[in-house]
C-alpha cells in the first residue's frame, strides 16, 4: 500500500513539474516573441527614417510611408512556437525613365528574389530526406540543377503574395527608382518546394516509395 501511495505521489510530482516546465517554456516563448516584436517596431521607425533620408517616398493615393513599413515588419516579425518565421521576404529594386516600367521590374525582381526562397527551403528538405535515406545523392543532385536553372518557373507558382511597401524617388538624372518588397507564407513555399522535389522526381522516371508518397501527401 505504501508503495502504491509513494508511486501516486511520484507520478503527481512528475505531472506538476512537466507542467511546471511547460508554462516556463511558454512564458519564455512569449517574451521572445514580445522582444522580437518590440525590436520590430524600433528597427520599422529606423527604417523609415533611413529611407526618408535618401529620397524615398510613396506614390499619390498610397499609404504613408512609415505605416508601410510597419506593414513589413509585422509580416517578417511573426514567428511560430519554435520562432521560426511565418513569412519569408523578396525584394526587388530597379531604375526606368518612367515609375511605372520602373515598378514593373521591380516587382518582378522582387518576385525572383522570393522565389530564390524556395530553392532553399527544397535545399533544407533535401538533406533531410538524405539523412534520413530518403533520397540517394544522385537524386538529390538533379532536383538541385532542375530547382537552380527554373526560378523564373517558381516565381509564377508563388501565386498571390502581399506587397507591403512599394517606394519611389527621383534621381538626379530624372529616372525614377522603386523598390517593392513582398512577403510570403513559409508554408506556402515550403509546399511549392515539396512539390517541385516530388515532381523532379517523377520526371526522372523514379518510381515514389510509399514513405516518400506519404511524405509528399501523394496518394
Amino acid at each position: 500500500m505504501k508503495t502504491v501511495k509513494f508511486l501516486a505521489a511520484l507520478m503527481m510530482l512528475t505531472l506538476s513539474m512537466s507542467a511546471m516546465g511547460q508554462n516556463a517554456m511558454q512564458q519564455k516563448l512569449k517574451e521572445s516573441k514580445a522582444a522580437l516584436k518590440e525590436k520590430a517596431s524600433k528597427d520599422a521607425k529606423d527604417e523609415a527614417k533611413r529611407m526618408k533620408k535618401e529620397g524615398w517616398t510613396v506614390s499619390p493615393g498610397a499609404l504613408p510611408l512609415e505605416k508601410q513599413i510597419d506593414r513589413y515588419f509585422a509580416f517578417i516579425q511573426q514567428v511560430d512556437d519554435e520562432l521560426n518565421p511565418l513569412y519569408l521576404q523578396g525584394e526587388g529594386r530597379a531604375t526606368a525613365e518612367s515609375f511605372a516600367a520602373a515598378q514593373m521590374q521591380a516587382t518582378e525582381l522582387a518576385r525572383l528574389n522570393l522565389a530564390s526562397s524556395i530553392g532553399t527551403e527544397a535545399t533544407g528538405i533535401i538533406d533531410n530526406m538524405i539523412a534520413n535515406k530518403m533520397l540517394a545523392d544522385d537524386q538529390a543532385a538533379s532536383i538541385t540543377t532542375y530547382i537552380s536553372e527554373n526560378k523564373t518557373i517558381f516565381s509564377q507558382k508563388l501565386g498571390r503574395v502581399q506587397t507591403p511597401l512599394v517606394a519611389t524617388r527621383q534621381l538626379k538624372n530624372k529616372n525614377k527608382e522603386v523598390i517593392v518588397r513582398m512577403v510570403a507564407k513559409t508554408s506556402s513555399i515550403q509546399e511549392i518546394a515539396k512539390d517541385a522535389i516530388r515532381s523532379q522526381l517523377e520526371a526522372d522516371g523514379k518510381e515514389l516509395s510509399e514513405e516518400l508518397k506519404a511524405y509528399f501527401g501523394k496518394d
